[in-house]
């Protein structure tokens, strides 16, 4: 076997006893039965995979501990769709790589079609409740970031005091949180939802944990300007890794879901910075 091979064989055989114990690990973790036996199923393929390279190499490799503990510690604070949705697009190259090999090696076109296989069953195997409520951590997500980043941009020239900013801001933000749940509530149970419960509780807690975050520069610092920057960066981020999240899990366009929320959000926070600016003069206020 020349070299080159030689390496693309050892490296394809630590890939897929990694992916092995990979998948094991998960599957002892999944809640769904269904699931779990697909995982395991995929996992024991994966290593048949294992011990064809090995017959190929003639040596003993030894897992990849830090991608397995990586991928499965993602997992557990991730969720299991989207690190499975990642190994998906990973497992789309494995596959490609494996017809490329399939020259020198006509038995890894089997190999091949059990990775192309393997793409599918992820994808019909997925289903985390999360992702059910997609659409609800969407509405309170979007209307807190829409609604304070604006209402925290006009407060600052405004007031003008973090002090006063904090209280105000957690006093909006809090009972907006209340009202958009609220109203989660009532809308999808008028509609017949039997779980308005849990959209609203999803709705309502996505609300509440962005407030937090985008008011802790104003309990922290004592000049309003940086407070306002560092609150638009804070927002911009939880834009990006939110819909970073999205785009994988649910297979949506990242980039247009992003700049779209962004512009909108800092759109807003621009309008009611000028806003603020302009009843203050009116108004005569100085805080």
């Amino acid at each position: 076997m020349e070299s080159k091979w030689q390496k693309m064989a050892i490296s394809a055989q630590r890939a897929e006893i990694t992916e092995y114990h990979i998948y094991t690990q998960l599957a002892d973790r999944a809640t769904d039965k269904n699931n779990a036996e697909v995982l395991r199923r995929i996992g024991n393929e994966e290593k048949k995979h294992s011990e064809y390279w090995r017959s190929k190499t003639g040596v003993d490799i030894q897992p990849d501990g830090w991608k397995i503990f990586k991928t499965v510690t993602m997992a557990r604070f991730l969720g299991l769709s989207f690190v499975l949705k990642l190994m998906e697009k990973k497992e789309g190259t494995g596959s490609k790589t494996y017809d490329d090999l399939a020259v020198d090696f006509p038995e890894t076109k089997q190999i091949s079609e059990d990775e192309k296989r393997h793409e599918k069953e992820l994808l019909n195997m997925l289903d985390e409740e999360g992702l059910k409520y997609v659409g609800s951590i969407v509405l309170g997500l979007n209307d807190a970031l829409v609604e304070l980043t604006g209402a925290l941009a006009g407060f600052t020239l405004a007031l003008s005091d973090t002090r006063v900013i904090s209280l105000v801001g957690l006093v909006t933000g809090i009972s907006a949180a209340l009202s958009m749940a609220s109203s989660d509530y009532l809308s999808s149970k008028a509609e017949g939802d039997e779980k308005a419960k849990k959209s609203a509780v999803y709705t309502g807690v996505a609300y509440f944990f962005t407030v937090i975050l985008l008011i802790l520069p104003f309990l922290l610092l004592t000049s309003p300007f940086i407070a306002l920057i560092i609150t638009l960066a804070t927002a911009v981020l939880i834009i990006f890794c939110f819909n970073y999240y999205i785009s994988v899990a649910k297979d949506l366009n990242f980039k247009a879901r992003f700049f779209e929320m962004t512009f909108i959000s800092l759109g807003v926070a621009t309008f009611s910075f000028l806003v603020g600016y302009g009843l203050k003069l009116m108004l005569g206020v100085n805080i």
